[in-house]
């Protein structure tokens, strides 16, 4: 019988026409009791709502399991997901509140040792102790023996490009050298600064040398007759012989080691304003506007004449590669003369766009086919020529008469010493022109410019009877106070 009421069962589960019993509520009936449920509490709106459960209490049962937290659309069909924010609501959240305010249960303490020596053995350092961002104090230190393969982006050593020094140019000079009887004279070349760091400097009828390094004074040479005068100094290029030109027309060649003159030098109508060496040929240019050549290795010293100018010439400077001559006079003429031993002794350029004399000539050491010239009271103009192709680079007005110009290679610079009106000493940058310091401190116009064999110091003498020496190109110079000491002064005579 057991058997058959089985069956009975099974057949009446499978049956589809039997009403449902025990069943979740149908939808309609759901609605229906939620409509009459809002029904009666707005008909008695002063009747306070009879919450389940209190706020301060845990909700008796989960939420949303009843499904009388979620409501649907009033209109039938509708799918739209619209939450009932009704009063249990309010119990949830409290009871969420109450939970985040409680204190988290801790782990076992015997777990937080290992999980540091984790930390360190996986990561190199302890993770909770690692701070993103570290606003003050100073940087942690990673560990020993531990290596950041990214170190080369982090570097913080400076590029040489970075480092940015401030060059300091003292506005006073480092040293002041007495000068009497300096002849006051625009067309003469009275001072040059030889390779062995003597500065050789005519006064009058004398030439003296003036060690640099030690501070030493030699007196190499006297006129025999007091009525003539010296008109120009030259070193070798190697510094070992020193070329003199007299107003009695004659070039004189010194052996500086042993003091004694080797050779005396003819064939000038005039007096010898300038000099200038390109090995063993001196070049000497002459108030009648000759300019000679002289081989002092042979009895027969003169090679050729170059004859362009109509008056004086008073600047005369060979190219540091040997190739050319320049010339300047008081015709305001800048003439470019090629090495030549050939019988033609043409000038390849002939430069007229100067207005006064030219004295400053200066062969850019950097840049061999570059010349730099400079004009007197007329024309106070700086102008940069290409020896190659004779044409004016650029053309600068310093507003005063121009008497001297030599490059300064350390820092690429130009100097140039003035006269009439402004008696100083300027130096320029190259190419731009732009002025980076005045030296003041003459009372009378410079009359020559010499460079020191090292480049870091130019010397300046005036008509004021002093030579001042600049030390303002020093390579890598930074910023220093003042000298409190008072300045150097030397008697050379």
């Amino acid at each position: 019988m057991s058997h058959f009421g089985f069956e009975n069962d099974i057949h009446n589960v499978l049956r589809l026409d039997m009403p449902i019993t025990n069943a979740p509520m149908a939808r309609w009936q759901r609605k229906a009791s939620t409509s009459n449920s809002t029904n009666t509490n707005s008909l008695s709106p002063n009747k306070s709502v009879n919450r389940s459960v209190s706020l301060s209490k845990t909700p008796s049962k989960t939420p949303g399991k009843n499904g009388k937290t979620q409501n649907t659309p009033s209109k039938a069909g509708g799918d739209r997901f619209i939450p009932t924010r009704n009063n249990k609501q309010l119990d949830v959240a409290s009871f969420l509140i109450s939970k985040e305010n409680e204190p988290v249960e801790e782990t076992a303490s015997s777990t937080a040792p290992n999980q540091k020596a984790w930390s360190v053995t996986l990561n190199g350092y302890d993770i909770d102790e690692a701070k993103i961002l570290h606003l003050g104090g100073k940087p942690l230190n990673a560990p020993e023996g531990y290596q950041n393969n990214l170190k080369v982006l982090y570097s913080q050593v400076p590029t040489p490009v970075s480092i940015k020094k401030s060059r300091y140019i003292s506005s006073v000079p480092e040293r002041i050298l007495d000068a009497p009887d300096i002849k006051n004279d625009f067309y003469l070349n009275l001072m040059d600064w030889g390779r062995q760091n003597l500065l050789a400097v005519g006064l009058a009828d004398h030439v003296y040398l003036w060690d640099a390094a030690v501070g030493d004074i030699v007196l190499l040479k006297k006129m025999e007759d007091d009525n003539e005068f010296i008109c120009s100094v030259s070193w070798s290029k190697d510094g070992n012989f020193l070329a003199i030109g007299t107003s009695d027309c004659k070039v004189e060649l010194w052996d500086v080691q042993y003091q004694k003159r080797l050779r005396s030098m003819d064939g000038h109508s005039a007096r010898v304003g300038c000099l200038s060496w390109n090995d063993h040929v001196l070049s000497s240019g002459s108030r009648s506007g000759l300019i000679h050549q002289h081989d002092v290795r042979v009895a027969d010293h003169h090679i050729f004449t170059f004859g362009g100018h109509t008056q004086e010439v008073c600047g005369l400077t060979w190219s540091p590669d040997g190739k050319y001559l320049a010339s300047g006079g008081n015709d305001n003429m800048v003439y470019i003369w090629p090495m030549t031993t050939g019988s033609e002794y043409q000038a390849i350029h002939a430069l007229s766009e100067h207005q006064g004399a030219v004295k400053a000539l200066a062969w850019c050491p950097w840049q061999p086919s570059i010349l730099a010239s400079g004009g007197g009271t007329s024309d106070r103009h700086i102008r940069i020529w290409n020896a190659n192709s004779g044409s004016c680079i650029s053309a600068l007005d310093t507003c005063s008469q121009i008497s001297s110009l030599v490059f300064a290679p350390n820092y690429k610079e130009l100097v140039s010493g003035h006269g009439f009106a402004h008696d100083k000493v300027i130096i320029w940058k190259y190419p731009s022109l732009t002025k980076v310091a005045e030296l003041e401190g003459h009372e009378d116009r410079v009359l020559n410019l010499a460079l020191s064999p090292d480049g870091s110091t130019v010397a300046s003498v005036a008509a004021d009877e002093t030579i001042r020496l600049w030390k303002s190109f020093e390579k890598d110079a930074v910023k220093k106070p003042k000298p409190t000491n008072s300045i150097i002064q030397q008697h050379i005579r």
